[in-house]
């Protein structure tokens, strides 16, 4: 037995004749009649009484052509989800996202996804700093990481999506708010707000070199795991806090956003992935990403 034998009995079964199943199966009358028959032999029960007129179906006969149709319409929806997850337009993706391209990038990447890839099941974790998104990667528990490099691992593709200017977010009437914008120098003596030095930030390692490099010691008033607990501290008035940008997108009272200038003020941001990872919805995310962004 192989599927021609439920097509071929399905049409006969559902045209209640020989010669109009043939035909709407583009064969020969006679042929039809001897594949019904080789599956009637085949099973062992008789499935359709014949007359000259017409053609019904015994009980077996109609409890096989239930079967039959479920068999013949899984074997299609089989056929068409593999053409699906060929074209990359089903499956499950986790995404990580840096705290800066949670708040400005987020949104609008989110609505994208879900337009273009209506298919893919999308999740998404924000606020992670990069090595807890590399180990994310490493793990599984994420499968894309929007992330501020380096991220030297060789067991990951890394694609830079663009390089970030980075600003000072300072308290509404601190005395550097009135600037129109600040160099590295500004921040001697002030009260610092950076990322865990201990969760190995890549911002706090970015920070602490422009202040090296421009000769200022480092006064650290705090130390935040998350980007959203940083500028709620400078807003009330506990410090200021170099960032990326993109955080500007999280605008709360109190927070005056400042350029920064001179020295090698900007910050990359990428999108990362498994190197072993070469699944087709993976392929298209990362390229809408990429085209977004």
């Amino acid at each position: 037995m192989d599927l021609r034998h439920l097509k071929y009995f399905v049409a006969v079964a559902e045209e209640r004749h020989f010669g109009r199943a043939a035909e709407r199966l583009h064969m020969a009358q006679p042929p039809l009649s001897q594949q019904i028959r080789q599956l009637e032999t085949e099973l062992g029960v008789e499935l359709l009484h014949r007359t000259t007129r017409r053609v019904d179906l015994t009980e077996a006969g109609q409890a096989y052509l239930e079967r039959a149709r479920a068999i013949l319409a899984d074997v299609d929806e089989a056929a068409q989800h593999a053409r699906r997850v060929a074209a990359g337009s089903v499956g499950h993706l986790a995404i990580g996202c840096v705290g800066s391209a949670t708040y400005s990038l987020l949104p609008a990447l989110s609505r994208r996804l879900t337009e273009e890839l209506p298919g893919v099941d999308f999740s998404f974790r924000g606020e992670m700093l990069a090595p807890d998104q590399v180990e994310a990667l490493r793990t599984g528990a994420i499968d894309i990481a929007l992330l501020r490099p380096p991220a030297a691992d060789l067991s990951l593709t890394v694609h830079t999506l663009r390089r970030d200017r980075l600003v000072v977010a300072v308290p509404v009437g601190h005395r550097l708010a009135g600037r129109k914008r600040l160099r590295v120098a500004d921040l001697a003596g002030a009260d610092l707000i950076v990322h865990s030095a201990d969760r190995r930030s890549v911002m706090y390692d970015v920070v602490l070199g422009l202040l090296r490099d421009a000769g200022v010691e480092p006064h650290i008033r705090h130390e935040v795991g998350e980007t959203s607990t940083l500028i709620t501290l400078v807003a009330g008035g506990l410090g200021v806090a170099v960032v990326p940008e993109p955080v500007t997108a999280l605008a709360l009272d109190g927070v005056a956003y400042l350029p920064l200038v001179g020295a090698d003020a900007r910050v990359e941001l990428a999108v990362t992935h498994r190197a072993d990872r070469a699944e087709p919805h993976l392929a298209r995310t990362v390229g809408i990403i990429r085209a977004v962004i």
